[in-house]
């Protein structure tokens, strides 16, 4: 009798060939990929928002023609404002522009978008780093036009190659530290509750050095405006930019800015993760 048709034996469970996992290096290209496409998202959004865009870079140069163009004079008739007075403003629009993260990545809990991104087989914290990233590139972008615009009102920073190196590397360490903190905050926080995150960036910077020296404020407002975290953060700035920088001051900001960065990454992580497991 033929056998052609008699089954075969089944092939215990243990003994079965798996599907090889995929490599380190590939899951790492894979993670990447994916951070990539949703930094791009967020950079289009921004491109294809006119909200986006004012706040961006609208809101910036105009806050920098304000205080330099209309208060500059009454402030120091020297004409010497100028040089003291973009890097607050230049701090003051790098928080006032990380700001928007928060709105953003609050946006994306509330509107489902982010229960959607968890259908797919991407990276998970994917559309967090997105949104950092994107900060990060527009805040750049958007101090390059203020630089600009106050060297065409007379602003001379004294730094040499190194030092627009080092300017560059602490100004995105302080966009890092911003952002993380606006998209913590936007984790837990409502909408139109994010909205309030502008004020405190745009009134802190006033209460530092970043716009007049601490001495001319009245004696109850020295302690503060000595110790708060935008003082050294400005004062680092000015020092890198006019090529005179103090160690200890930089030092002093960068260790603001790391505490504010590791704080916010572990918080927003955790609320990230506890979001997003529901």
């Amino acid at each position: 009798m033929s056998t052609a048709g008699t089954l075969l034996p089944a092939v215990p469970r243990a003994a079965r060939p798996r599907p090889a996992a995929p490599s380190a290096g590939r899951a790492v290209r894979a993670g990447v990929r994916d951070v990539g496409t949703m930094t791009a998202r967020e950079v289009r959004r921004t491109l294809r928002s006119v909200d986006g865009l004012v706040t961006a870079f609208a809101i910036p140069v105009a806050i920098m023609l304000v205080f330099v163009v209309i208060f500059g004079g009454a402030l120091d008739s020297s004409g010497d404002y100028i040089d003291y007075v973009v890097p607050g403003i230049l701090v003051l629009c790098l928080g006032f522009g990380s700001a928007a993260t928060a709105t953003a990545v609050a946006q994306d809990m509330t509107s489902g978008t982010i229960d959607r991104f968890k259908t797919l087989p991407i990276l998970g914290a994917a559309p967090l780093w997105g949104h950092v990233i994107a900060s990060v590139l527009r805040n750049l972008a958007s101090g390059v036009v203020v630089l600009g615009v106050a060297i065409a009102l007379g602003f001379r920073p004294g730094a040499d190659v190194l030092g627009w190196c080092a300017v560059l590397g602490f100004v995105v360490l302080t966009v890092l530290a911003f952002t993380w903190i606006c998209a913590a905050a936007g984790l837990v926080l409502s909408v139109d509750a994010t909205q309030a995150l502008n004020s405190v960036f745009l009134f802190l910077p006033y209460l530092s050095s970043g716009f007049v020296a601490v001495g001319t404020m009245p004696a109850w407002l020295h302690g503060f405006a000595d110790n708060q975290p935008f003082t050294p953060i400005i004062e680092a700035l000015r020092g890198l930019l006019s090529g005179t920088p103090d160690a200890a001051t930089i030092w002093t900001a960068v260790a603001w800015l790391v505490g504010f960065l590791v704080v916010s990454i572990a918080l927003g992580s955790l609320a990230y993760r506890r979001r997003t497991a529901r």
